[in-house]
Formats: structure tokens, C-alpha cells, sequence
């Protein structure tokens, strides 16, 4: 894995459907971001947070709400993100709302085009994700980020990492899945999503699901992680915005990111949705700094 590890603050909430996730890069770093990972013999670059257009608070237009935002913070975070793997190092987005999974997801498959790599992402969330502007009940940009990437989405989101569509759905794994819109359902079907929800969670173990998510990893596969943190039970994890009873676990959850870390392949990750407005005393980015150092290596014993 590499050892070079870059912070890029994104402090946006304008995909969201509740304000406060721009707080987000400030809690991950009071929780100790950069220390915990220093502590593993990482090199850690805080680069600091990137700027972007305020939260105009509108309602939707057309079937979404704070488009021209969305689409300046994704490509301010795409240039970012895609800078630091130019570079060779391991771009880890602090967030702000999972809309930005558009930017830095476009950014690392671009960057995967250039090198000749096999691009895996692991979506951790409540959420699949996929609405479109005319499945969504809200408007929210944050639950349209995977549908944007894989090319269903308006033409200034879908085109930032200069081919459409960014990624194929076959790349895709989620897991903790357990809640997703009507429409969304039949969508997540037809576009042949591999999905792990809760309840193939709950009846196959997550061992299992993540031996599936992460089969025919190879040496030439750069693997990405999407932490939205509302993929945790709200009750290890409440200060996010859109919590839904019954995901996965602490243990589950530790499982699952020792499991990736086991790969040696993680070479990028969003950690995102995490909203200090709705926690206590910092306990949700306490959890989440502790499950990203499970990430990098964190085990209770040396293994082999």
C-alpha cells in the first residue's frame, strides 16, 4: 500500500438534504486524522480544505436541487484528487456530502485509464445512491452519485472526468445497503448493481459478502473505498444526516475494513456524510478515524 497519504478537506453540504456535513473535515480532524495515521508509519499531508460556493438552501430545479454548486465543488475536487495521484500518493477526501463522490471517483478512474488499471470501488452505505432527477423523491445530489458515474445524470456532472460514462456498474461493489426508493429499486436492477444489503449481511455474514466484493483483486487493481459513514448502525454512529436503522455493526464494520486493508490494494478513499451537528461530543468522527486506521493496517495482532 502507499504510504504517502494526502488530506483534501471538502467542505460542501449542497448535495444533502440536512445542513452541518460541511462540518465534516473539522471533526475528522479533531478526532486525529492525521496523527492516527502518522502512527502507522503513513506520510501525512494535511492539504488543507478546498473552496467551493456556498449552501444556497433552494429547492429543486428540474429534479435538482444545487446543480451549479454540485457541479463546481465536484470539479474543484476531481482536479484535486486527481493532482495527488499524479503524484503517486493516496488521496483520502475528508467530506462533506456524498455528491462528492462524483468529482473524486471521476478523478481516480481517469487517473486508472492513464496507468493501465483495474478500478474497484467499494460503496459503504445505507444507500445505493442511483436516483436520477426523475426517480428522486428530493432532489438531493447525494443520492445520485453512482448513477451519475456510471452516465445517467445531467451532462456537467456526468462529463467531469472527461469520458462518459466515468465507470461501468460492473466495477461497483455495495455493501450495507438498506434503504433505497421505489423507483431506484427497479433501476439498481436493471443496471445489474452487485449489491450486498443488510440482508445478505445478516444471513451470509459479512465475511462472506466481503470475499465476493473483493474477489479477482490483483495486483493491477487500484481499489477505492466510499465510507459514507450512515453505512454504520446509528447507534455507534448518530451525527450523520440520513441514519436508517439496523446496518452494520462496530465489529461487522471493523471486519470489513481489516478485510480491505488485508488486500494491500486500497489506494483511495472518500470518507463522507458525516455531520457534527447531529453527534455527540464527536463520537460518530471518533468511530470513523477508528475504523480508517483498520483501514491502514490497525489489527490486534500481527498478521500474516
Amino acid at each position: 500500500m502507499n504510504k504517502k497519504i494526502s488530506l483534501i478537506g471538502a467542505p460542501a453540504d449542497i448535495g444533502a438534504g440536512t445542513r452541518g456535513a460541511s462540518m465534516g473535515p473539522e471533526a475528522l480532524r479533531v478526532a486525529n486524522i492525521a496523527q492516527v495515521l502518522a502512527g502507522h508509519g503513513l506520510e501525512v499531508l494535511d492539504r488543507g480544505n478546498l473552496t467551493g460556493p456556498s449552501n444556497p438552501w433552494q429547492p429543486p430545479v428540474n429534479g435538482y436541487r444545487h446543480l451549479p454548486e454540485a457541479v463546481a465543488w465536484n470539479q474543484t475536487l476531481h482536479d484535486a484528487v486527481y493532482a495527488e495521484l499524479q503524484e503517486g500518493r493516496l488521496p483520502i477526501v475528508l467530506g462533506g456530502d456524498h455528491c462528492l463522490g462524483i468529482g473524486s471517483i471521476s478523478a481516480v478512474a481517469r487517473h486508472c485509464r492513464d496507468v493501465g488499471k483495474k478500478l474497484r470501488i467499494l460503496w459503504l452505505d445505507a444507500h445505493a445512491d442511483f436516483n436520477t432527477n426523475t426517480l428522486t423523491p428530493s432532489g438531493n445530489i447525494h443520492g445520485m452519485p453512482v448513477a451519475c458515474l456510471c452516465g445517467h445524470g445531467p451532462q456537467e456532472l456526468i462529463e467531469i472526468g472527461g469520458k462518459v460514462p466515468a465507470i461501468s456498474p460492473k466495477w461497483i461493489r455495495q455493501i450495507g445497503i438498506r434503504s433505497v426508493d421505489e423507483g431506484e429499486k427497479r433501476f439498481v436492477h436493471e443496471q445489474d448493481l452487485e449489491v450486498f444489503d443488510m440482508r445478505y449481511i445478516d444471513e451470509m455474514g459479512m465475511r462472506a459478502a466481503m470475499e465476493l466484493a473483493l474477489a479477482l483483486i490483483d495486483t493491477n487493481t487500484h481499489l477505492h473505498v466510499s465510507f459514507d459513514v450512515d453505512f454504520l448502525d446509528p447507534e455507534i454512529a448518530p451525527g450523520v444526516g440520513t441514519t436508517v436503522r439496523g446496518g452494520p455493526t462496530y465489529r461487522e464494520a471493523q471486519l470489513c475494513m481489516e478485510m480491505i486493508a488485508d488486500t494491500g490494494r486500497l489506494a483511495s478513499l472518500d470518507i463522507v456524510e458525516l455531520n457534527p451537528a447531529l453527534d455527540e461530543r464527536n463520537r460518530t468522527a471518533e468511530v470513523a478515524v477508528d475504523l480508517v486506521e483498520s483501514l491502514f493496517g490497525k489489527s490486534t495482532l500481527m498478521r500474516k
